[in-house]
Order: C-alpha cells, then structure tokens, then sequence
C-alpha cells in the first residue's frame, strides 16, 4: 500500500535535489568563469594553468547531467513508491488503487500538523519512555477536555464518593507502565499524556477517523463488520458501574489493520444510532500506536462510533485527574503462558453527586471522569454491561485471520494458559457493588474464539476467554 507521507517526502526531496543542483552548478559555473579570468592572469605572469583540474570535471558534470535525466531519476524513485511488493498479510481490502494528488497531499499534511497542534498540548516536563514514547505533563487545566465549551474556565470535578463493598486489594500500584519503571514522573499539577505524532496520522487507514473506532453495529449475537466477540453480559436492570479484574497478554495481531482488545462496556440507549458507551481496558492496535504493545485505552461514545468519542484523550471529553498514569501508555509486565500472571483491576461507576462517570484502577487509583453532559442515555444509567475480548477479522489473503484474543489459547486450557476476568460486579442504584446475578456468555464464532463462565468463592464470577483465531476448526 502506498505510504502517501513517505511518498510526499519523496517528491519534496527530489525537487529540492533538482533545484539544488541546478543552483549548485549554475554558481559553480559562474565561480569557475571568475577563476578562469584570474588564471589567465597568472598564465601572463608565466604560471601555467595545470590540465585536467577539478573546475573542469565538476563542469563537465554538471553540463553531462541534464534536466532531463534528474526527472527520469525522480521519476523511478516516485515509480517505486507507487508499485512496492505488496504483501497480502496486510489485507484485500486495503490494496485500493492510490492516485496520487499532490495538491490533496499536501492539504491532508496540513490539516494533519493543525490538529497535531490542537491536541499536543504544550508540557511543562517531556518523559522519553523506553518503548518509544514520548509522554508530555501538561497542565492539568489544559489538557484536551478542557477545549470542550462545557468545561472551558472549568476545574477537574471534587473526588466522588466510592462505591459500598469496594475493597482495593492493595496489589497494585501505578507503576504498571513501561514510561514509569525509571521511577519519573509527571509534577503535581499536570496529567501524563501520550504524544501522537505526526507518523502516528499518516499511518492510519483514515485521517478523519483518527483515534476513533470504525462504525458498525454492536450486537453481540452476529459477527458485523469484521468484528468478533467472546463477551460476558448482564442486562435486564438498571446499572451504575461495574468492576472487573483483567490479565493482561500481549496477543499476536495479524496485520496493521486488525487490533486485539480486551475490555468493560458500560452500555446504554438501543443498539442503533442513540448507542451510548463508556469502555475501559487494554488492546494491542499497530493502527493506532504503531506497535504490538499491550496498552492501557478507554473510549466513549454517544452515537454509535460515528461521529462523537475517541480512544484516550485524542478528543475534548474524558477529564484525566492522576498524574502518574498515562492512558494509551504501554502496559508492564504481561501474563506469560503457562507462568506468572498480571492483571489489572478496573472499576467503572457513576457518582451520585455529580452524575460523572468515573474510572478508577487498581489499588484504589483514581484516573478521570467522562462528564454527564457527554450522553444522552447514560446521563441517567446503564441498562447493559459487558466485559470481553474482541478482535478486527480483515480476513487477509482470504481466510481467517489469526489475530489471537486475549492469551491466543482458548479457554479450556484454565488459569495460566487462557485469559480471565474475574471478580465481575456491578454497582446498582443505591452506590452497592454488588455480585452479578444472571452473568450470560456468548462468543460469535467458537471455532477460532471461546469463552467459558464459571463462579467460585475466591473469583466470584469469572470467565476463561480467547483463542488464536485462525486453525482448522476455524479456516
């Protein structure tokens, strides 16, 4: 597929090859015509001029090298660009045909570079992280929710009061993230925040949908759109919150264009346009960060993915409020197969005084809120709440993919092999966690992704998830 920054950069660096040289030649012509005056001095003065010297060869290059051979130069160059080797591991459906536009190239880098702008913010401190990333501390009054014109001028929201039955085990602290293990971070004030970069855009399969999930339907009893599910769920009741803890993996993702996620859904309106959600875990997406790490992510949503929501804080609405977390950072350590297992513990849950959103994660960490005024429908309460895996199937070279769920095992292989939730509660409307009482399992296609529930003493409601996709139950 044709990198359209790369290939922008390409006919750029030519035309500015072609044009130095040319000036490169035209004042070294015009150098050698003075020297040649002063030598003829000399060679009155009776010094001869010594044949066969260097004014004379790069003259002669510059002469042999016309025009016309610089363009035939770009030209293969740009040729290249438009024809690589394409490799059908990157999917069908994105090998369209490119028509370069020069004009439209340059606009696209325009508009690129002015949103760049708007939401990079400026940092008080820069953190370099290992994995590559570069996590700025801004001012906490700054950050991207606040260009939003219900908080402009605003504070971040008073801390709510937590849920009833809430006991932070005290296993984790915020130190979960590759950009903190040097012991850095951000001053108090200011919220960690992951820069994008200008790569970042240019390498996503839409510009205008930067940092947003594709639309589609979200029912979870059919497979829609190249999306499949392996998911536990409530409904049937009002909902408040929820709370699970997830092991973390790093799962193996076919190609650019398919991601791996693991995550809750807090869920209200109907499944058609009025779709409202809240959504909080991990994921692996090259898309979207350019690496196959496992990553910290929340999303929002008040229309069905359309056209409000993004991942992180790639829009105006989630207001972060830690300062050593960075959402969309890269998560450390991960569950290894048949070893030592991580996970983080997630809790979702509306305060009663305010009616925000808030997300807090392990050991009793506050992150942030989503603001009420974001929805429609969850302004008052979930009616559905969801907690699983899900995958993109771009079906490349026309078979299933084999982007593995969660661990890439299914789940009867159990605890060290198969990923988990466990610990699934709800919050209802009196601010209770509470166990779930009517937990449902359902996975879209149990050849390539399974899911198995279960319910003890020590895990309450759990379930093992996940799969490798692709195999011979699943061609």
């Amino acid at each position: 597929m044709l990198n359209s920054g790369k290939f922008l950069r390409m006919v750029i660096l030519c035309w500015i090859w072609m044009d130095t040289r040319n000036r490169w030649c035209y004042n070294f012509d015009h150098r050698r015509r003075q020297h040649q005056c002063r030598q003829q001095q000399f060679t009155d003065l009776g010094k001869e001029k010594k044949p066969g010297d260097f004014s004379n060869m790069a003259s002669s290059w510059c002469s042999e090298i016309s025009p016309i051979i610089s363009l035939f130069v770009c030209f293969l160059l740009v040729l290249s660009l438009i024809c690589p080797v394409h490799s059908s591991e990157t999917g069908n459906k994105h090998a369209t045909n490119q028509t370069f536009r020069p004009e439209e190239e340059l606009q696209k880098l325009k508009m690129i570079r002015e949103h760049l702008k708007k939401i990079n913010k400026p940092a008080v401190k820069t953190i370099q992280s290992p994995d590559g990333d570069i996590i700025d501390c801004v001012l906490s009054h700054q950050q991207p929710a606040f260009d939003h014109p219900k908080l402009k001028g605003q504070k971040p929201s008073e801390p709510p009061e937590r849920p009833k039955g809430h006991n932070p085990t005290g296993m984790l602290t915020e130190n979960f993230q590759l950009w903190s293990l040097s012991g850095d971070s951000c001053p108090e004030g200011t919220v960690p925040i992951r820069r994008t970069k200008e790569q970042d855009m240019l390498r996503a399969s839409s510009f205008r949908r930067f940092g947003r999930k594709l639309r589609r339907h979200v029912r979870r009893d059919t497979n829609s759109n190249g999306h499949e599910h392996a998911v536990g769920y409530v409904s049937g009741d009002q909902y408040y919150g929820a709370k699970a803890s997830i092991n973390v993996w790093a799962p193996r993702v076919a190609n650019q264009y398919e991601f791996s996620l693991s995550q809750m859904w807090v869920i209200s309106g109907s499944f058609g346009n009025d779709l409202n959600t809240i959504e909080a875990g991990w994921q692996v997406s090259p898309e979207l960060y350019g690496d196959n790490y496992p990553r910290f992510f929340t999303y929002w949503t008040t229309d069905a993915y359309q056209a409000t929501g993004c991942y992180n804080l790639l829009c105006s609405g989630f207001v972060q409020t830690n300062n050593r977390i960075a959402i969309g950072a890269a998560i450390s350590p991960t569950s290894s197969y048949n070893g030592g297992q991580f996970d983080i513990s997630l809790l979702i849950w509306k305060d009663p005084k305010h009616g925000n959103w808030w997300l807090e994660f392990g050991n009793g960490v506050l992150v942030g809120y989503w603001p009420s005024f974001l929805f429609t429908h969850l302004r008052d309460h979930a009616s559905m709440v969801q907690f699983g895996g899900e995958i993109v199937n771009s079906r490349p070279s026309g078979f299933h993919t084999s982007t593995q769920m969660g661990s890439g095992h299914f789940a009867g292989e159990g605890f060290g092999k198969a990923s988990y939730f466990r610990n699934l509660q709800v919050v209802d409307w009196d601010n209770n966690l509470i166990p779930l009482s009517n937990l449902r399992v359902l996975a879209d296609h149990s050849n390539c992704y399974d899911i198995q529930g279960g319910i003890n003493r020590v895990w309450g409601n759990y379930f093992y998830y996940g799969g490798p996709g692709r195999n011979v139950r699943c061609p």
